[in-house]
């Protein structure tokens, strides 16, 4: 059964009429209601606040590293643990083909249900899954294998054990060694993308985002508490953080925003997917064009233009 936010009551109403008509055998209502629909859609996606955006990303329905994963790549094989401590199942890493590119994959599972999202504590990594995932980059630059990186998490697991085992090294080696890896990365925001949580894999020759997706250093809760103490004001936070898409492409943070159905990508997961999958190979064909010191130069610079401004 779909769910549907608050602002998707008019588009869920018109659906069930759909669904309504279609039991009766009424042909004509059903194209009638489509049109409907259509125009509905139209008009409620065309005119989104932030705070509805950041509602998208994190709808229970858009799709997650896992879906994607299946959607676009062939003959899969996961690849678990860190070798050190355990493996940890928020962030999940395979190797396969795209399109007959050989890639490995590297996302950030929220989990779906109970049972799933304990499991995959919620998304939010320990530091034993950023050591996996540094695993699997070094094993695809080993073999001069591409790399593709799904984020979507709250953030990294602030608990106890995960600081104890060292949560902020394993995110700042992570970024140190990320940047020097000799194989293309590419990595997109396909959900939510929290703090350092996503900055861990975040590290690459191109980062781009879904269109409904946010990329943020803090959560709106989290920033309406701290600068307000006040929980009601997480809209205004939303808006002020300036965490959509647009907002970093505007920005120079992020390269590229990739466009999903106009509808979300939670109502047609295998569009969005294609458009996830076309943007990876098209910028791997660009990025495996260059040589290795062309590669690594090239990443320099975009990471040193980090944050640059003119006043």
């Amino acid at each position: 059964m779909a769910n549907y936010l608050d602002f998707e009551k008019p588009i869920e109403s018109i659906e069930n009429d759909i669904e309504s008509a279609k039991a009766r055998g009424d042909v004509a209502a059903v194209e009638i209601l489509h049109k409907d629909l259509k125009k509905e859609v139209k008009k409620l996606f065309g005119g989104l606040s932030d705070y509805q955006k950041l509602q998208l990303a994190r709808h229970p329905d858009r799709p997650y590293a896992l879906d994607y994963i299946r959607l676009i790549m062939q003959d899969a094989q996961e690849i678990h643990g860190d070798r050190t401590f355990r493996d940890d199942a928020a962030i999940i890493c395979y190797l396969g083909w795209i399109d007959g590119q050989k890639s490995v994959v590297i996302g950030e599972q929220k989990g779906r249900g109970t049972k799933h999202k304990i499991k995959r504590n919620f998304g939010m990594p320990h530091p034993e899954g950023y050591r996996k995932a540094l695993r699997a980059v070094k094993l695809a630059e080993k073999f001069n294998i591409p790399v593709l990186m799904l984020i979507d998490t709250p953030g990294a697991y602030p608990g106890l054990g995960a600081e104890e085992r060292g949560q902020s090294e394993a995110i700042a080696r992570n970024l140190f060694e990320l940047s020097g890896i000799k194989v293309p990365l590419v990595s997109i925001v396909i959900g939510e993308g929290g703090s350092g949580g996503a900055l861990a894999i975040g590290v690459a020759d191109r980062l781009a985002m879904m269109h409904y997706s946010v990329f943020s250093v803090i959560s709106p809760e989290g920033c309406s508490a701290i600068l307000w103490n006040d929980p009601s004001k997480v809209e205004q936070a939303t808006k002020a953080l300036k965490i959509t898409s647009e907002d970093l492409k505007r920005s120079s943070l992020v390269d590229d925003v990739i466009d999903e159905p106009l509808i979300g990508a939670h109502r047609d997961k295998e569009a969005a997917a294609v458009a996830l999958k076309n943007y990876y190979l098209d910028s791997v064909k660009e990025l495996t064009a260059l040589s290795k010191e062309e590669l690594l130069n090239r990443r320099y610079e975009k990471l040193m233009a980090l944050g640059s401004f003119n006043e």
